[in-house]
């Protein structure tokens, strides 16, 4: 069968960014393109939250904001979907146009602003869906609210009984005010409220927190401090980047807006590597961050993510690459001995910790 996305690319290279991407899930909702996945090594397989992952790639949020197509992307392979950020009330976002490509440094730039349809739609869809697959609901603020902290545990109350887990997204750089959210006070205050809010809501889904790559140490440190108190679930690391890296290509690199994709993955990966010795290794993390190869994703797993999310790689590379990233990551788990995907997580970090104690003999 020919490669459906190969057939349509130069189409969608020649549309805006956000034209391809409404295309895309039409396409995905008429089930145009789609073939049965085939089945993931046993190797990849995984249990974190008590949920059994199939494989621990998944799609994250911003792809299908408004939980259009998450049964077409389970039957494309992904382990895991992640729908949203989606908004108690639905708000347009910023101006367009306010997506770019920057081919030549496989990456995107995009000042969306939390375009939503709002939590009415999401939730009747939701409470619709007939997959078995495994669904993460990530939730937002409006940009004119007055109360964030409803608005959060508003999205937590509606959807906690629909999701697999949930992520409460702090760290977009496109609301204004959105990331002094992840403050140590203001982000312990808000976590309470809406684990009770959880509580309320007669459930005890997973209850995550993603966060920006463009924290301080000390930042991160504060963090991993709150969410070991608090009791939360996990952390995504990370959210799109303010930062331009020197060596950037495009002519669009100069646009405002969270960076996505190749450039983002060193320092996200650190981050995530940083974040697990600061958590102890005791809370599940999910990496995401310019992840375009079974390289990238191993990396991250070996750095400490239970679970690895992309989406930038495949506006440059198709549906393809998944296939691509479980094939070659089960070998490299095969390749360097581990029975499973969860005996590599955080293997660097041991690696080190080994390394420090034969220095230490040596001495």
């Amino acid at each position: 069968m020919p490669d459906f996305y190969a057939l349509v690319r130069p189409l969608l290279r020649a549309l805006p960014p956000e034209s391809a991407h409404r295309l895309t899930l039409a396409a995905l909702a008429k089930g145009l393109g789609l073939r049965g996945a085939a089945p993931d090594p046993p190797i990849l397989g995984q249990r974190v939250w008590g949920r059994n992952f199939p494989n621990p790639i998944g799609i994250a949020a911003g792809f299908d904001k408004d939980a259009l197509v998450p049964a077409a992307l389970l039957r494309l392979g992904f382990g895991f979907v992640e729908v949203g950020t989606v908004t108690p009330l639905p708000q347009p976002g910023n101006p367009k146009p306010r997506v770019f490509r920057l081919g030549d440094d496989g990456a995107l730039i995009n000042r969306l602003g939390f375009n939503s349809g709002g939590l009415d739609r999401v939730v009747a869809r939701l409470e619709a869906r007939r997959d078995l697959g495994i669904l993460g609901v990530n939730i937002g603020r409006n940009r004119d609210s007055a109360d964030a902290v409803a608005d959060y545990a508003e999205g937590v109350r509606r959807t906690a009984v629909h999701a697999d887990y949930l992520v409460v997204n702090v760290s977009s750089p496109n609301t204004p005010g959105l990331r002094d959210l992840q403050a140590r006070g203001v982000l312990e205050g808000l976590l309470r409220q809406l684990l009770a809010a959880r509580s309320e809501a007669g459930g005890s889904v997973p209850l995550l927190v993603k966060i920006a790559p463009d924290l301080s140490r000390e930042e991160c440190a504060d963090i991993a401090l709150v969410a070991l108190a608090t009791g939360i679930d996990g952390i995504v690391v990370a959210n799109t980047t303010v930062a331009r890296p020197p060596g950037l290509k495009s002519r669009a690199a100069g646009e405002t807006g969270g960076l996505s994709g190749r450039p983002l993955f060193a320092p996200s990966t650190a981050l995530l590597g940083e974040m697990y010795r600061l958590t102890e290794g005791r809370l599940p993390l999910v990496g995401v961050g310019g992840v375009a190869s079974a390289a990238d994703a191993y990396a991250k797993i070996r750095a400490g993510a239970a679970l690895v999310q992309l989406y930038t790689a495949l506006v440059f590379a198709g549906p393809a690459l998944l296939g691509q990233i479980k094939t070659g990551l089960a070998e490299l788990l095969r390749r360097d001995g581990f029975a499973s995907v969860g005996d590599a997580v955080g293997a660097d970090h041991a690696k080190v910790a080994a390394a420090a104690d034969e220095r230490d003999r040596a001495t």
